[in-house]
């Protein structure tokens, strides 16, 4: 997979080009970057990207030409759409929306926005989707590419463990249930027996009510669509309501 990402700072792409899985990804040519500066595609001495915004206001707002230049420069390159700008008034980024985009692979370009903001006109003609990674604001977004070529890359096949992928959460529309490792005593607390049993039907069925608990208690709209789309079993909805009685009495308890 080709991601072409435009950037007024491309060197701190080395995060995800020089370390840990994607690094590894990128040796074994599951995905390629290329990186596209605006301020390539100025024409004043100053190569200025950036202008102060129409109407008053704080900050500055990048420049539409040399961003739809690079966009241009990219595609010309053999980049391809869908192309991404990064904001936080975007859609929020899914779990199903990364997997749609690495089953298609091919290639996507991402902007990575600046200043106060980007020129609206280059939002409105030049890109396919606007993103948000979170209800929060950065300086900018490369760390939000970044964060997004992460997730992409590593449901490539050959990234990383198939089954690795298969239990992360959101993979099964839940949160991820809790895990352990050696020694079995650690400050006090051990790990649960279940998973010192052996007995590979107890584990799943434990590690499934840990999902279902950890998914009910920090995200209980993961439960609602979950049950909308299907995805819980009767076993599952048994569980459920055993933690909606078990919440109940706790609340009971601390009146």
């Amino acid at each position: 997979m080709r991601f072409d990402v435009v950037t007024l700072f491309p060197a701190m792409f080395a995060a995800i080009t020089e370390h840990g899985i994607t690094r590894r990804a990128l040796e074994l040519g599951l995905w390629s970057l290329t990186t596209w500066n605006p301020r390539d595609f100025t024409t004043d001495a100053h190569r200025t990207v950036d202008d102060r915004p129409y109407g008053g206001g704080p900050g500055m707002i990048m420049m539409a030409e040399p961003l739809a230049l690079a966009i241009e420069a990219a595609r010309n390159d053999g980049g391809a759409a869908p192309v991404i700008a990064l904001a936080p008034g975007g859609r929020p980024l899914t779990d199903g929306r990364v997997r749609t985009w690495a089953g298609q692979g091919g290639a996507m370009t991402i902007v990575c926005g600046r200043y106060e903001g980007i020129d609206q006109r280059f939002l409105d003609l030049c890109v396919d989707e606007v993103v948000s990674v979170g209800d929060f604001v950065m300086s900018g977004g490369e760390l939000a590419a970044m964060a997004v070529m992460d997730a992409v890359v590593r449901q490539l096949p050959g990234a990383l463990k198939e089954a690795s992928a298969e239990e992360e959460s959101f993979a099964t529309g839940l949160l991820d249930g809790p895990h352990y490792t050696r020694p079995e005593q650690w400050r006090g607390r051990e790990v649960p027996a279940v998973l010192l049993s052996g007995h590979h039907a107890d584990i799943e069925s434990w590690r499934r009510r840990q999902a279902l608990a950890a998914t009910w208690r920090e995200r209980p709209e993961l439960i609602r669509l979950a049950r909308a789309q299907g995805r819980l079993t009767a076993g599952d909805e048994k569980v459920l309501r055993e933690l909606a009685q078990m919440g109940a009495a706790e609340s009971e308890s601390a009146a």
